[in-house]
């Protein structure tokens, strides 16, 4: 199957060579292009890719409202996978652009096959974060978003599915997972669906996010003792 995807950044030379890059591939082929926001909307609307990627930073509307309007309007569980292209990895929309439905992260400077990787993966359902723009949106939980309290949607898992989460925010694919509990590599993928359904995320990312801001993973604050949790990069 051919990935359909759209481009949308304020510079020429940026949407030109992401677009050169990407049409070397057989199986990734670019629809369309946006120098802002608005016109990435109107043409997702127009050609519905199946990935999009995303600058932060854009005159019109910038990559986070333009995200949340076409999340918004493909409705639940539909509609393209956007990745959000930063040139600094302390941006500081890393949560928003996640909350408003972003797929993941990458820095612009990222090699060529960084970047058809993260096509892919984003496509196939799952979701990618730079480590280092991961460390940011951790970050962010601990200083500004303490843990929720009271009843959380992670009273409505079942102990297994719990237990999915937590493997998720570790940055755990399916098979390491199904590998972990000696289980299928189907039942994993059914206990994931269950856990976003449950949580009513869009996808892994935003799973990962809740799985912090509810207290069941708590980031680690130094070394990498005995037990601690490493960053994800691929969810």
């Amino acid at each position: 199957m051919t990935v359909r995807i759209v481009i949308a950044d304020d510079q020429d030379v940026v949407r030109a060579g992401f677009g050169a890059l990407l049409d070397t591939q057989p199986d990734l082929t670019v629809v369309g292009s946006a120098a802002d926001g608005a016109a990435a909307v109107g043409i997702c609307r127009e050609t519905r890719p199946d990935v999009v990627l995303m600058d932060v930073r854009m005159p019109v509307l910038d990559g986070i409202e333009a995200t949340r309007r076409i999340v918004a309007g493909a409705g639940v569980g539909g509609g393209p996978r956007i990745v959000m292209l930063t040139t600094f990895d302390l941006d500081e929309y890393v949560y928003d652009a996640l909350a408003a439905g972003a797929s993941g992260f990458l820095l612009k400077d990222m090699a060529a096959e960084r970047l058809f990787e993260a096509v892919r993966v984003v496509a196939a359902g799952e979701a990618l974060l730079a480590p280092t723009v991961t460390r940011r949106l951790i970050g962010e939980f601990v200083r500004l978003r303490p843990h929720t309290a009271g009843p959380t949607p992670l009273a409505l898992l079942t102990p297994r599915e719990t237990e999915v989460l937590r493997l998720i925010a570790e940055g755990l694919a399916n098979a390491e997972i199904a590998a972990r509990l000696t289980v299928s590599a189907e039942t994993v993928k059914t206990h994931v669906s269950r856990v976003l359904a449950k949580l009513g995320a869009r996808d892994r990312a935003q799973a990962v996010m809740l799985a912090y801001e509810f207290g069941l993973v708590v980031p680690r604050s130094g070394g990498a003792g005995p037990g601690a949790r490493r960053f994800p990069e691929r969810l």
